[in-house]
């Protein structure tokens, strides 16, 4: 019987077993950003914050097939989404 790969498993193998390390490459930086815009990222960003959530395979999967039956974004229909919690509780509706 085959144990399951870990990392804990290649962390414990022989030195001996491993190729010599490659020597680091040079530090590349990127040039500074040119435009405001560039440095905030992209324009349809702007003025937008993320908001993010862990949901199982199955929603996932039923949330982007949904969109793509719609034909609209997944973004999109996470804010109709959130704009209904937000009259349920009595709040108003934001937008997209």
């Amino acid at each position: 019987m085959s144990r399951k790969p870990s990392f804990a498993n290649l962390r414990d193998r022989s030195a001996a077993a491993a190729p010599a390390p490659a020597p680091a490459p040079a530090k590349v930086t990127a040039p500074p950003p040119t435009t405001e815009t560039e440095a905030k990222g992209p324009a349809s960003r702007q003025g937008r914050k993320q908001i993010a959530g862990f949901f199982t395979p199955d929603m996932s999967l039923a949330m982007h097939m949904l969109a793509r039956r719609q034909d609209r974004s997944l973004q999109a229909l996470m804010a109709e989404a959130f704009n209904d919690v937000l009259r349920k509780y009595g709040e108003s509706p934001i937008g997209d």
